[in-house]
């Protein structure tokens, strides 16, 4: 192929409002605060990158992703897109706690390399499949909205619903049977955001089977420092564990394995970038750990992009990739179709698909 090196670059805020609050354990979000950077090769090609900051979690906001990506403009125009590897571990090495800046780089470059490859991004990650399907996330409310969101959700084809926990123990077991209540034909999985101790968490666990509530997956029950209270909880439950917020990059995913202390690993790119990712995916599988994807608060483009991902590389035992958009006020159009509860990628242009509005 010719060389397909970078021309322009521009960045752009996004900045949406949600329709109800985003709460979890560690914080609520009431919009969209995230950057769009857009590179052009010299082909004319474009290629679309999304930042989904979520400070809480990983320590940035989108001031300090606008910052890095103006500081990263001048090193990357006239690279070749091809070079995406060595390009993002040059990035990691000069801004390794910008990860969300970085992954919307990454993902920018591999948009517009296989766009110029004119292949979708899963073929180009190993075209595993073409579908996926979704749980749906219900946060901490009250166990009177819980339960009726759950019907909803029961209703349009959900098969899994995801809850936060992790604020006030009673409370959450409250929601939680109020989801049973209202989808009583779904599986239940429940994420903590490292809000309880071990003790705490174990303790969580008892209560609901003393209600017949057995959760499909125990999400980050604890601090993400603490291995040691992890691996507690695992080994005092026969309930799937799965490592989030413990897990940013390939080194923190091996320390996952030496401990012993999850049976899964929630990637999600805004955490780790997406050729961490493929690391991280990489490790799990030799270590017969589970893999789940998971996402922050994107738009449709940084979603599509995690798809793309789930599907090319396969084998993921849970996929959390609900939409927190209405699509008309998502300000992309295109890339994967998603009807409830499924994406699907079969007829997906080349790259991520997504388009600008």
């Amino acid at each position: 192929m010719e060389p397909a090196k970078i021309k322009t670059i521009s960045i752009n805020t996004l900045n949406i409002p949600l329709e109800e609050p985003f709460t979890i354990a560690i914080g609520t979000k009431y919009n969209i605060e995230n950057v769009l950077i857009t590179i052009v090769l010299e082909s004319g090609i474009e290629g679309y990158g999304e930042a989904a900051p979520l400070e809480p979690i990983n320590g940035e906001n989108q001031a300090t992703v606008l910052a890095t990506l103006n500081s990263c403009k001048d090193f990357l125009i006239g690279k070749d897109v091809s070079g995406y590897r060595q390009i993002s571990t040059h990035l990691k090495s000069v801004f390794w706690a910008q990860i969300t800046a970085r992954c919307a780089i990454e993902m920018a470059i591999l948009d517009a390399y296989t766009k110029s490859l004119d292949i979708p991004l899963y073929k180009f990650l190993g075209g595993a499949k073409n579908k996926i399907e979704t749980d749906y996330t219900i946060d901490i409310v009250s166990p009177a909205t819980a339960k009726i969101n759950a019907g909803k959700l029961s209703r349009r084809g959900y098969n899994t619903i995801k809850t936060k926990v992790g604020k006030n123990l009673i409370e959450d077991i409250d929601r939680i049977l109020a989801i049973k209540d209202g989808a009583p034909n779904c599986g239940i999985m429940i994420d903590a955001n490292q809000g309880y101790s071990p003790c705490e968490a174990v303790h969580f666990l008892e209560e609901l089977e003393k209600n017949n509530i057995r959760p499909v997956l125990f999400e980050q029950p604890v601090v993400k420092q603490d291995l040691q209270g992890m691996k507690f909880v695992k080994n005092n439950t026969s309930i799937p564990i799965a490592a989030d917020e413990s897990v940013f990059t390939a080194a923190d995913a091996i320390e996952i394995v030496r401990t012993g202390c999850a049976d899964l690993i929630n990637i999600k790119i805004m955490k780790s970038g997406i050729i961490e990712a493929l690391d991280i995916a990489t490790i799990a599988r030799n270590a017969n750990i589970g893999l789940m994807i998971g996402c922050m608060l994107e738009t449709k483009l940084g979603l599509g992009c995690s798809v793309h991902f789930a599907a090319g590389l396969g084998g993921f035992n849970f996929v959390d990739l609900d939409p927190h958009l209405d699509p008309g006020k998502d300000p992309f159009s295109g890339g994967p179709e998603f009807k409830e509860p499924f994406y699907s990628i079969s007829n997906s242009k080349a790259g991520i698909g997504i388009l600008k509005k």
